[in-house]
């Protein structure tokens, strides 16, 4: 039997946001994506942050994680099925580490107060490019406006949307730079895939 890869993230990702629950802000110091410069004082980032971040999601907002997973299953689980496990996971943890080094360094650039981040965003930013690049005319019907249009159209609108919202800082609290690092990630992995086709 097939392990899968999508439904293995997404199990540890409930089951870390339950610990979170009980060790209350424990994790986050330990486990979020702290910034390379100091807070209050104090240096809290290390380099397991720019994996342990992404299994970590807001617990005054179920709805963080709810959106994450969710896009986690409808993009990951096509892509997964066309390139198999083991490449969906290259491309996930490659988008999370992607993720992580952009927040890391464009923020600051752009005057952002530094502070952690958490959630598995970049990731499935990542496997959305994933899934554009293998279906590009594939349909998608987003949240909103609830019209069908092909993925690559998709990808290319909310790429387009999170540049327009991080370079002019209209949405706090939101880590825009980092869903487009998961894609860089995702792209560069991606790319691979057509060098070294999947042998059967």
């Amino acid at each position: 039997m097939n392990l899968s890869a999508v439904k293995a993230l997404i199990a540890a990702n409930v089951v870390v946001f339950a610990f979170q629950h009980v060790a209350r802000e424990t994790l986050e110091v330990w486990f979020a994506l702290w910034p390379l410069q100091a807070v209050d004082g104090q240096s809290l980032f290390h380099v397991w942050q720019l994996v342990s971040y992404a299994f970590l999601h807001s617990t005054s907002n179920n709805f963080h994680l709810v959106f994450n997973m969710v896009g986690l299953w409808m993009f990951g689980a096509s892509v997964e099925a066309e390139v198999g496990p083991a490449r969906l996971l290259a491309c996930y943890f490659a988008s999370v580490v992607t993720a992580a080094l952009t927040q890391l360094y464009v923020p600051p650039l752009m005057g952002a107060e530094p502070g952690p981040t958490i959630g598995a965003s970049g990731g499935v930013f990542g496997l959305l490019l994933a899934y554009a690049l293998l279906f590009p005319r594939r349909k998608v019907i987003p949240l909103f406006p609830p019209i069908p249009m092909p993925a690559w159209l998709f990808a290319g609108i909310y790429a387009a949307v999170e540049l327009g919202l991080g370079v002019t800082g209209s949405q706090a609290g939101v880590a825009h730079f980092a869903h487009l690092g998961g894609m860089i990630g995702s792209a560069l992995v991606s790319l691979q895939w057509r060098r070294r086709p999947r042998h059967a």
